[in-house]
């Protein structure tokens, strides 16, 4: 896959075309270069359900809305540096529940530390005392200081 720019030249300084051989790259070469041209890229803050009850909490920078009608998300998981699946993922096949959150600005912190990759069934949301509320209609919490949920 060729990834180039064919936007017209604006009037200005001369413009230089990038054509990127992503086949030529390595997995996390081309993550890079896909996160840092696709913009502006929402981040999805999944919460889900470990085995033993407790809460999971992971940023997707892969993420975005696909349908309306009927509403759908789609989220990205990929792997964790051992090969094995995203607790998230994981997660979600099993009970099927979970919420994605939209984190405000001020969260930017939590957001970022919530991406370790710590042992199945850590809880990011006790390691980091967030608070969570309960989500009206749904099985599953939600974070206390997002603005935008959904379940």
């Amino acid at each position: 896959m060729i990834a180039r720019d064919d936007r017209p030249s604006q009037p200005g300084p001369a413009r230089t075309d990038m054509n990127i051989d992503l086949d030529a790259l390595t997995p996390d070469q081309v993550y890079f270069r896909m996160t840092q041209t696709l913009i502006p890229r929402p981040i999805a803050w999944v919460l889900s359900e470990n085995p033993d009850g407790g809460l999971n909490l992971a940023p997707f920078s892969s993420f975005n809305a696909v349908c309306s009608d009927p509403p759908l998300v789609m989220i990205s998981g990929g792997k964790k540096p051992d090969g094995s699946n995203k607790d998230t993922c994981v997660n979600i096949e099993a009970r099927g529940d979970f919420v994605v959150h939209i984190a405000h600005r001020d969260q930017v912190r939590a957001v970022s530390d919530s991406s370790a990759t710590l042992a199945a069934g850590d809880s990011e949301i006790a390691r980091l005392g967030l608070a969570t509320v309960p989500f009206e209609g749904f099985r599953l919490p939600r974070l206390a200081g997002c603005r935008i949920a959904y379940a």
